[in-house]
């Protein structure tokens, strides 16, 4: 697919002369590639319980678990190797002759990028710490594995490619100085593609362990004894699913799969609101400068003398974080931030195109309560109050930065016209004004198509 134009290029007013769609766009992804991952996940979850395992080994495997049935499912049913957007034309297979030095400047490419990647990850302290180092041992292990089969995939799939002179082409022909014309923009946005997946990916595999950990070593006696420990133990699982299926997205972005980055946000905005809700430019964490958390309590202080409220809080805190999950599985094989790799509108994002920030946001102001405090005084509530707010507007910064980018697909905007007459989330929260009924715009802060 090619590079989709800048999304500010559209207008409100000639939105507004469009028709609006009779039914809400076809989602990029099937309802069952999700379920299917969920079932793999749920199949080597249950295997791990019984066995107590509970160590990084396992967590992998349950990412693969969840990954393999999505691929199996992407390819035997949904058959989404044949769509015209993965570049791919199967039934004209060129002579290896003909692509042969198109693939190895592609290659020079595309190690040329692994070797910048390495050099951030080697100079960055941050990551050979905590979590980040068990990040570096995975992405040690597969350096050498991941360079062979570089070679002959690259071969193979440039053969099928229509255009298999993309940015990772041009990259490597201005490496080697090679007297054709070469894509500046191409190589920005292979660039851009691949520094989100370094970052995110890193950060992934860093919580995949601890969280797929906690959930299996939960004691099975002390999960209902109370409102407290049982809503506890099912938000953990519902953030392993979160974890699971996002690092499958980021590791499985290939043409054949038409999971591949289409383009990667172009905005400096973008990236700065994405990136300040990330260690180490995370701005939320503690002593941070969004930190909302000192003289707080959480929900299980302010209503410990009620059972009833502990049971509907924890309820709703599970439901909340349903909702998040459910939004990271509705990508299948597609979860990223900050890039544009098809459009969804099942799921969640039948409701609301933000259902994963809005729920998160939701669940942290619920589960908190900052109007509430331990200290001396009310200043602390009320500054953590403001400090929430901000926090919230920073996500719906990035809800914001993310539409921009995505704007530019036409099939983007179809959807958006459609959600402000049909999402629920939306109609609520941003009814269209008289004549405004085909704007894209969405009233809850959140994730449009694109991550977390």
């Amino acid at each position: 697919m090619s590079v989709i134009a800048d999304g500010t290029m559209y207008h409100a007013k000639s939105l507004a002369t469009q028709a609006e769609p009779e039914s809400r766009p076809e989602s990029a992804v099937s309802t069952g590639v999700g379920l299917a991952g969920l079932a793999g996940l749920c199949a080597w979850i249950a295997v791990a319980w019984h066995y107590g395992m509970d160590g990084p080994y396992a967590a992998l495997v349950n990412v693969a678990a969840c990954a393999l049935p999505m691929v199996l499912w992407s390819l035997l049913i949904d058959k989404v190797h044949r769509n015209p957007s993965t570049g791919i034309d199967w039934n004209k297979v060129r002579p290896w002759r003909e692509t042969v030095e198109i693939s190895l400047t592609k290659l020079a490419g595309l190690w040329l990028t692994w070797g910048a990647i390495a050099g951030v990850y080697a100079t960055g302290r941050f990551y050979w710490e905590g979590g980040f180092a068990f990040s570096m041992w995975a992405f040690e292990w597969a350096a050498v594995p991941l360079f062979l089969l570089s070679i002959p995939y690259m071969l193979w799939i440039d053969r099928r490619l229509v255009d298999p002179k993309d940015g990772c082409w041009a990259l490597g022909a201005w490496a080697l100085h090679l007297p054709e014309p070469i894509d500046g923009q191409a190589i920005y946005n292979h660039l851009r593609g691949w520094a989100v997946k370094a970052f995110f990916l890193a950060f992934m595999l860093a919580i995949v362990p601890p969280g797929f950990g906690e959930f299996i070593r939960t004691q099975r006696a002390d999960i209902l004894t109370g409102p407290v420990p049982l809503a506890n133990w099912l938000i953990t699982f519902m953030f392993v699913i979160d974890v699971a299926f996002a690092t499958a997205g980021y590791i499985l972005a290939m043409r054949p799969l038409d999971s591949h980055i289409r383009t990667a946000t172009p905005y400096a905005a973008g990236w700065a609101a994405a990136l300040i809700c990330y260690p180490p430019f995370i701005l939320m964490a503690d002593g941070g400068p969004l930190d909302y958390h000192p003289g707080t309590a959480d929900w299980t202080h302010w209503f410990a003398g009620s059972p009833v409220l502990l049971w509907i809080t924890g309820a709703v805190l599970v439901g909340l974080t349903a909702i998040y999950a459910w939004a990271t599985m509705a990508f299948g094989l597609r979860f990223s931030n900050l890039t544009h790799r098809g459009i969804l509108t099942h799921g969640p994002y039948a409701f609301s195109r933000h259902p994963a920030y809005l729920s998160k946001n939701l669940f942290w102001w619920i589960s908190t309560i900052p109007v509430l405090t331990t200290a001396d005084n009310w200043t602390e509530a009320a500054r953590n109050t403001a400090i929430m707010a901000a926090v919230s507007g920073v996500y719906y910064w990035r809800a914001k930065t993310e539409e921009r980018h995505l704007g530019a697909d036409p099939v983007y905007r179809a959807y958006s016209r459609w959600m402000v007459r049909h999402g629920l989330v939306t109609k609520f929260l941003s009814p269209p004004r008289h004549g405004e009924g085909d704007r894209p715009q969405d009233g809850g802060g959140g994730s449009p198509n694109t991550g977390r």
